[in-house]
C-alpha cells in the first residue's frame, strides 16, 4: 500500500528519471564492459629499405643496421599506473629516416579513448605516475590499436625525441596512465 502511494507521488518520478540519467552518463563515461573485452593486434616489425642503398649494402654503409632494418634508437619495459600494464617500447629509426614507436607483447585493460603519448615527464612508480605524463610537453602518436600484442606507431619527422623520453597508454577520457616506460 504505501508503495503505491509513493509511486503516485510526482517527486518520486523526478528522482526516477534522474537516476536513470545519471546511470545513462555514467555508462557512457565509464564502459565498465570494456573491463571484459580485448583487442588483440599483431603488427609485424616495421621494416622500410632506403631507395638509395644498392643491393648488398654492408652495415657499416648503411649506419650499422642490416640494409633495409631498422636501428634501434632507446627501449623500456612498461610498469602499471591505474590498470595493470606489461610489455616493452621500441624507438626505431628505419633505413629511410623515419622514426617508429614499436609496442610489444603489451598487456594491458581495454578502456575508453586510450591514446599512445610521448611525453617529457619522467616515469614514476605507483599513483604518482598516474596523472604526471601530461603536465608537461607530450605528443599523441594516435589511438591504441589494441590492449594486446605488437603495434607500431609513427613518429612524426619533427618530434623533439631528446626530450620526449616516455611512453604512456594514456586515457584521455580521465587524464590518467593506464602505464608507461621509460625510454633509454
Amino acid at each position: 500500500m504505501r508503495i503505491r502511494k509513493l509511486l503516485r507521488h510526482p517527486v518520486t518520478w523526478v528522482v526516477l528519471g534522474i537516476g536513470a540519467v545519471a546511470f545513462g552518463v555514467a555508462l557512457y563515461l565509464f564502459q565498465p564492459w570494456r573491463l571484459f573485452t580485448t583487442v588483440e593486434v599483431n603488427e609485424a616489425p616495421p621494416a622500410a629499405v632506403a631507395a638509395s642503398q644498392a643491393p648488398g649494402a654492408s652495415p657499416a654503409a648503411t649506419g650499422g643496421r642490416p640494409a633495409g632494418g631498422p636501428r634501434e634508437l632507446a627501449t623500456g619495459a612498461f610498469v602499471s599506473h591505474e590498470h595493470d600494464t606489461a610489455g616493452t617500447a621500441r624507438l626505431l629509426e628505419l633505413a629511410d629516416g623515419s622514426r617508429v614507436l614499436r609496442i610489444e607483447d603489451l598487456d594491458t585493460s581495454d578502456g575508453p579513448d586510450l591514446r599512445v603519448w610521448l611525453s617529457d615527464q619522467p616515469v614514476k612508480e605507483g599513483r604518482a605516475g598516474w596523472f604526471n605524463l601530461d603536465d608537461g610537453e607530450h605528443l599523441e602518436l594516435g589511438e591504441l590499436k589494441g590492449n594486446k600484442g605488437d603495434a607500431n606507431y609513427a613518429v612524426p619527422a619533427g618530434a623533439d625525441l631528446d626530450s620526449l623520453k616516455t611512453v604512456t597508454i594514456w586515457c584521455k577520457r580521465f587524464s590518467v596512465s593506464f602505464g608507461a616506460a621509460a625510454l633509454a
